[in-house]
């Protein structure tokens, strides 16, 4: 092979245009198709640019001629040589309109046939493009979501510099104190028996970091959870971290707005519209059935509870006679789609989701089909049929239970399913909306108690303190999510920093002062030395880039992600390691295998 003596890359392959014509430049890159037409070879030299033709004719040097013509695909090429216009132009490329005659080459690098052709939008299967993920990443497309990242991460610092917050890193080996997700152990060798925690957030340190007076602290945090993976989910992922002191929740919210707006407008050329809507937690769960709703399109819930609380079904007067509730979402011009079969497939899903069944109107061009008809009046149906704007060519589909958050949960996860399956969805919209007013506590049916639906040191809102102790179902908390198109790209709160109702969010969540002080001793001696009030949140830098680029999981754009099964097939880790290793740090395997 040759090498680069003499020759030093002028140019990127993508960067030509008509410009150039004339210049002699050397170009560096990996061959995407060779072209052999006898007397003429052409080559397509790409590199994270771009791409652009290298030409060879017959009054080119034989030995550049004879290197030319050996090349083959994902072999590395240098080429010195002079732009000219091309003959034949091809404008769907930006450098369609040049190539580069040819006067020296180099090989600098040999290839086996890929795996795989290196193509935008492969079809190869992922498995095998995450084994050869150093061959996928030179795929143009996967590049270009690469190259957004690193912009869409300048773009942060640089807005919250400019906002004046301070980055500072946080530690990797931290204290384990679980936030619900399980943490990531790690082994310490100078103290066997002891383990260091990945960080499934930096938040107790951010807050320390309040305490410690950097008024606004800011951090491209990696973060750990080992937790069962899903398209929007990894085990190691990167985070947008903000605290700030002397705010309210309206100043994290602004500047949580004014960075959308920000990077929207700088990376892709999209204006957002200020301010942001809002939506309660209730009014979300109420309307779309999830706190973290896709509002790009309707298809809205609405409740029939007063219209069948007396209609002579059971399942429907059972529900709201157990304190719960029946509502329902109209599918329009659903019923060509939904079949009887199709309907059966969505009450499987609705079981598999928890619901005992799935109650349904059917409206077609012969007749008004229902699950449920014959046990109602037809009064009781046309009064169903308007409330839900139930029309000839629709469906409806309805869930009653006990439990009013449920019937909102099921219906929620139907919405997005028949919204997606009725091609219903714009693809050009990015629809961002903050959610306020969370429960504080939420209903463990498991435990049969109450339990922190946040972290322990969320604020309760002021108007809800008496309620702490006597009514936990009214209690809200000062948090928030930012959610784009369905995505919860950010969480945050306004921290308690009063000891004293610090010490009785604990006591309700069933915290001793010892488990509190062996979990978060060091953050509350902390708080005994002038805590400024203080709050924050989180986004989901992985997140936010995949809804901006409209990719369909985090993987497109993570360089070197794990599959859904936590591993990552490119290395195969995780892996076992020797004994030698284990012993050094104290451990003894106890692998038990099923008989």
């Amino acid at each position: 092979m040759d090498n680069m003596i003499g020759l030093k890359r002028t140019n990127y392959c993508g960067e030509f245009n008509a410009s150039f014509v004339g210049k002699e430049v050397v170009v560096c890159g990996w061959v995407s198709k060779q072209r052999d037409l006898g007397s003429l070879i052409f080559i397509d030299l790409r590199d994270r640019t771009g791409i652009v033709q290298l030409a060879f004719d017959d009054t080119t040097d034989k030995e550049i001629f004879d290197k030319a013509f050996t090349a083959r695909s994902e072999y590395v090429l240098m080429a010195k040589g002079v732009v000219r216009e091309r003959s034949s132009k091809n404008l769907e490329i930006p450098t369609g309109e040049v190539e580069i005659f040819v006067s020296d080459l180099r090989v600098l690098g040999k290839s086996e046939t890929p795996p795989f052709e290196i193509v935008e939008d492969c079809k190869t299967d992922e498995l095998i493009r995450l084994k050869y993920r150093y061959l996928d990443l030179r795929r143009p497309d996967l590049q270009q979501n690469i190259l957004m990242r690193h912009k869409i991460t300048k773009i942060t610092r640089d807005f919250f510099d400019e906002n004046g917050f301070i980055e500072i890193e946080t530690p990797m080996l931290i204290k384990s104190t679980p936030e619900g997700a399980r943490d990531f152990l790690v082994p310490s060798r100078l103290h066997n028996g002891d383990f260091y925690a990945l960080p499934q957030s930096p938040q107790l340190y951010k807050q320390l970091s309040m305490v410690a007076g950097f008024d606004r602290y800011m951090q491209i945090a990696r973060c750990f959870r080992d937790e069962d993976l899903r398209a929007d989910r990894q085990p190691e992922f990167t985070q947008i971290d903000l605290e700030m002191s002397f705010v309210d929740m309206e100043d994290v919210l602004d500047i949580g707005e004014r960075f959308m707006v920000r990077v929207f407008k700088e990376a892709l050329g999209v204006d957002v519209q200020l301010p942001l809507p809002r939506l309660t937690f209730d009014e979300a769960m109420t309307r779309f059935g999830s706190d973290k709703p896709d509002t790009r399109y309707g298809e809205e819930l609405y409740d029939l509870s007063d219209i069948v609380k007396d209609c002579g079904f059971g399942v429907f007067e059972s529900a709201i006679a157990g304190g719960g509730s029946v509502r329902a979402i109209t599918v329009k011009n659903g019923a060509s789609t939904y079949t009887r079969k199709e309907i059966d497939k969505l009450t499987e899903m609705a079981k598999g989701i928890g619901a005992k069944g799935l109650a349904w109107i059917r409206w077609t061009d012969e007749a008004l089909g229902s699950s449920f008809g014959k046990f109602i009046s037809e009064d009781k149906m046309q009064e169903i049929l308007k409330a839900g704007d139930i029309e000839q060519g629709d469906v409806a589909l309805i869930i009653g239970d006990t439990n009013n958050t449920h019937v909102m949960s099921i219906l929620g996860a139907l919405r997005q399913e028949t919204a997606k399956r009725m091609g219903i969805v714009p693809q050009d919209k990015y629809n961002l909306l903050w959610i306020t007013e969370f429960p504080f506590f939420e209903w463990d049916e498991e435990l049969q108690t109450f339990v922190a639906m946040h972290h322990p040191f969320t604020a309760p809102m002021d108007d809800c303190l008496d309620y702490l102790e006597s009514d936990k179902a009214k209690v809200r908390a000062k948090c928030y999510d930012l959610v784009l198109n369905g995505i919860e790209l950010a969480s945050g709160s306004i921290r308690i920093t009063d000891p004293e109702l610090q010490s009785r969010i604990f006591d309700l969540l069933g915290l001793s002062k010892e488990e509190a002080q062996q979990k978060f001793g060091y953050l509350l001696d902390a708080f005994k030395f002038g805590p400024p009030p203080h709050g924050g949140m989180g986004l989901g830098l992985d997140r936010l880039i995949m809804q901006m680029l409209r990719c369909e999981t985090l993987r497109d754009v993570i360089a070197y992600p794990k599959n859904k099964d936590a591993v990552e097939p490119m290395t195969m880790a995780p892996s076992s390691v020797d004994n030698e290793q284990l012993k050094e740090l104290g451990i003894k395997l106890d692998l038990k295998t099923e008989e």
